[in-house]
């Protein structure tokens, strides 16, 4: 075993010349004013799509705070929330689409809004046959966003899940 007792006061001494450096480096001058009227508290507002299904499974399908709404995965459901268009990975994702339309209009917004979009599926190679379909519904940009290829959904049926997050200007 090789002798290292000479290293401690090395390392002492490196600490302490570190602890002068940086307790003598200038201060950075930092002022803040807050004022009451700058302080606000925005009350979220929770929009249902679905209702029953949403209570049923514990989620919402968006919520609005300030400028800012978050929008749940949409999936190819009916209104009992029964998969639709099984099989179909294309109507799947149209269906996804319509859905978040539905929610965007609720809010007052569009796709243009939209400022991330993650889109999961359980069939990556089929997404990217079909994905050409979102220059239908992104016609100014397209958002920041993921394209993630997952193992299941909330149920087999479900072949793709888009979510969203909008940023609804004033």
């Amino acid at each position: 075993m090789k002798n290292t007792a000479f290293l401690k006061p090395v390392l002492c001494a490196i600490s302490i010349s570190l602890l002068f450096v940086s307790c003598n480096q200038p201060k950075k001058e930092i002022e803040e004013k807050v004022t009451i009227e700058e302080i606000t508290t925005e009350t979220p507002e929770y929009f249902y799509l679905r209702p029953e299904v949403e209570k049923t499974f514990g989620y919402t399908h968006a919520v609005k705070i300030g400028n800012d709404i978050k929008i749940s995965g949409a999936v190819s459901m009916d209104a009992d929330g029964t998969p639709t268009a099984v099989g179909d990975f294309e109507q799947q994702m149209i269906n996804c689409y319509s859905d978040l339309n539905k929610i965007l209009e609720h809010f007052g917004c569009t796709f243009d809004d939209v400022i991330v979009e993650n889109v999961f599926t359980t069939n990556m190679p089929k997404f990217l046959e079909v994905a050409a379909y979102r220059n239908e519904i992104y016609k100014k940009q397209f958002p920041a966003g993921s394209w993630l290829g997952v193992k299941e959904l909330a149920m087999p049926e479900f072949l793709i899940e888009i979510e969203l997050e909008v940023y609804k200007s004033e």
